[in-house]
């Protein structure tokens, strides 16, 4: 069976009335979980997670992935009409997307960010569509050799990438890693930095830490605010004007560009999508001197960028089984809960299921499409909600979702211990993303580079002996090396963006 009538068998599935529901659903609550400050995809879908036990796995697979890319939108709301990002991709949002609030554009800037959305999420599913068999291929030649190098390229783009500093990036990088290592050795089977405790045995669960440090942190670092009462959009400010279409589309189609092919690479967060496709506007816009001041190209290129990088992180793990983020982690864990291997061997093994969730993903950002630009004004009636009521209902979520991974108060201890540490790494602006992900990827690269010297009996000659390892080694160095240069660079010539940061 060929690709298209494979993607036709998998719309035929994904479109039975069940499917559809689960979609909605998925997409509503992904929307609201962005609009909520502190809830995010990861604990959302770690908090939904063991609910679908029993369910049908494409159905339940469907659900949890239209929450994963309903809350890049979500995020959106916040940032344009309160200047908080939902979502730390949704950040840089707030540069322009505040402003065009603030000159009584906000129904433009949402529905343009809805409209990019939907265009930057439909691209990089049929990227997905195109690329899928071919990297499954190449995933077949890729052993742990291979595999602890390609890891190598996505921690080295996250570290050289994020912030402004490159060593905050890399004291943030290797704090992860030394917190990945918390448990049991994989080859000695000794337990290693668990201060006598059993319940760090399986090591330290995933979603307390990013609950804390993106959840509590931000409402520790805000504490004491107030949040403004934004007013509903009427509905003809919600249409963009012919000026505003021919100059967000451009915007959209680099923004579309940048968060596809950026989505391809393992461990890197959409929030570098955003913040490219952002700094590509300032270099090469016809109107970059107006970003910062309410320029929709602003809104338009982060968002798109933000979207299609959501949807493009799925080639990653249904194609080599990895994950390129912490919430595409947490799906990969519905994936294995049903008995579901993401990898090479996915489209070979499970085809049908992987296709639908494919045609789902089509699907889904057309939901999105639909139910968003209508809701504009449901979603700001949410925001007024007092902030003192919003807030002690986030901190109920997120002490919720940190219990429910293991039914354990000690998880609910390392959530607040680790909102500590995202107030102090928000206060000294070290970047959280290089910690967050290096956790996540940190047990994969090990396995993968203990498997590698058990292959070659200690021979560390086995990465450049291989010619698809030393491709990515290769690529590591290089991106690594530019990093540093870039940084150096960037300190000197003290770019305006920084400021504007």
């Amino acid at each position: 069976m060929n690709t298209f009538e494979s993607l036709m068998q998998g719309f035929s599935l994904a479109l039975t009335p069940e499917n559809l529901l689960y979609a909605l659903i998925g997409c509503l609550i992904g929307t609201a979980l962005g609009i909520l400050p502190g809830i995010g995809a990861t604990a959302g879908i770690a908090i939904l997670l063991p609910l679908t036990i029993g369910m049908e796995p494409a159905s339940a697979i469907i659900m949890l992935a239209a929450i994963f890319y309903g809350t890049a939108y979500g995020g959106t709301i916040t940032s344009v009409l309160l200047n908080i990002p939902g979502e730390g991709e949704s950040a840089i949002t707030c540069i322009d997307g505040y402003q065009m609030t603030r000159q009584g554009r906000a129904g433009i800037a949402l529905t343009t960010a809805g409209i990019g959305s939907f265009i930057g999420g439909t691209a990089a599913t049929l990227a997905l569509v195109v690329a899928a068999g071919p990297l499954s291929q190449l995933g077949l030649m890729i052993g742990p050799p291979e595999f602890f190098c390609l890891i190598l390229v996505g921690i080295a783009l996250l570290a050289g990438l994020v912030g402004r500093s490159l060593v905050k990036g890399l004291i943030s990088a290797v704090l992860g890693l030394l917190i990945a290592m918390i448990g049991i050795d994989p080859v000695a089977g000794a337990p290693r930095f668990t201060f006598g405790s059993e319940h760090f045995l399986d090591g330290i669960s995933i979603v307390p830490v990013l609950v804390g440090i993106f959840g509590l942190g931000e409402m520790l670092h805000n504490a004491g605010g107030t949040a403004a009462r934004p007013t509903a959009p009427r509905l003809r400010q919600l249409v963009p004007t012919r000026t505003d279409i021919r100059r967000a589309a451009p915007a959209i189609f680099r923004g579309t560009v940048i968060g596809s092919v950026i989505g391809l690479v393992p461990g890197v967060t959409s929030a570098i999508s955003s913040l490219l496709a952002y700094s590509t506007e300032r270099k090469v816009s016809r109107f970059r001197h107006e970003l910062g001041t309410g320029a929709i190209e602003g809104v338009a290129a982060p968002e798109t960028a933000n979207n299609s990088h959501s949807n493009a992180a799925f080639v990653p793990l249904f194609t080599l089984g990895i994950p390129a983020s912490p919430a595409i982690a947490v799906l990969a864990g519905a994936f294995l809960q049903n008995g579901i291997t993401p990898g090479p061997r996915l489209f070979v093994d499970n085809s049908a299921l992987v296709w639908t969730v494919i045609a789902s993903l089509f699907v889904g950002n057309a939901l999105l499409l639909l139910l968003n630009v209508p809701l504009v004004g449901l979603w700001t009636r949410l925001l007024a909600i007092p902030y003192s009521v919003l807030s002690a209902l986030i901190f109920g979520f997120i002490v919720i979702g940190s219990y429910a991974v293991n039914n354990s108060i000690i998880d609910v201890f390392i959530m607040i211990f680790f909102g500590i540490v995202g107030l102090i790494f928000r206060r000294l602006d070290i970047p959280l993303a290089p910690l967050v992900l290096t956790l996540v990827l940190g047990p994969v690269m090990e396995s993968a580079l203990r498997e590698s010297l058990q292959i070659s009996a200690g021979d560390f000659s086995v990465f450049t002996t291989r010619p698809i390892a030393l491709i990515f080694l290769i690529i590591a160095a290089v991106i690594l090396t530019g990093s540093i240069f870039g940084s150096k660079f960037k300190r000197k010539a003290h770019l305006p963006m920084d400021a504007a940061a």
